[in-house]
């Protein structure tokens, strides 16, 4: 994470330093993965896309948190959750230019009603599986090292 950005985040108040809370983190990650897994067992239809969307979003944006958390911050607004995830070396980096537009996907379907399509729901099931399960691999592998440092 670059430090520049993260002291002109705190400076604007957005992050702070945070002692780490591996219990959770831990939990920010379980969560994320559980809410996944089910929303994955969904049938993707015009009825279920605004609920797999933004279940899928939400546990993306968990996993933005515990990344910040186990660097050592608290994100103070849920502006700044993706951004925890911007600089991950994953396969799929390219991916994670998505999400600014995800993010307004998912404010407009709750803010403004807007109906996600099926379309932007597959999108989102192909991110998280693309993306987030390899993110959710890392997040692991970098709390246990915290917890269990060797």
């Amino acid at each position: 994470m670059d430090k520049s950005m993260i002291d002109s985040l705190v400076r604007a108040k957005a992050l702070r330093f945070r002692q780490l809370d591996s219990e959770r983190i831990k939990s920010l990650i379980e969560s994320a993965e559980k809410t996944a897994n089910f929303i994955k067992t969904l049938e993707v239809k015009e009825e279920s896309s605004n609920i797999i969307f933004r279940e899928l979003y939400e546990s993306t944006r968990q996993l933005g948190e515990a990344r910040w958390r186990i660097i050592g911050y608290e994100p103070l607004n849920h502006e700044i959750n993706l951004d925890g995830l911007v600089d991950l070396n994953i396969k799929e980096k390219s991916m994670l230019n998505h999400l600014a537009r995800f993010k307004k996907i998912r404010h407009d379907s709750n803010y403004k009603g807007i109906f996600v399509s099926v379309n932007q729901a597959t999108e989102m099931l192909d991110f998280w599986s693309k993306c987030c399960e390899e993110i959710l691999t890392i997040l692991k592998k970098d709390l246990n090292k915290l917890i269990n440092p060797k």
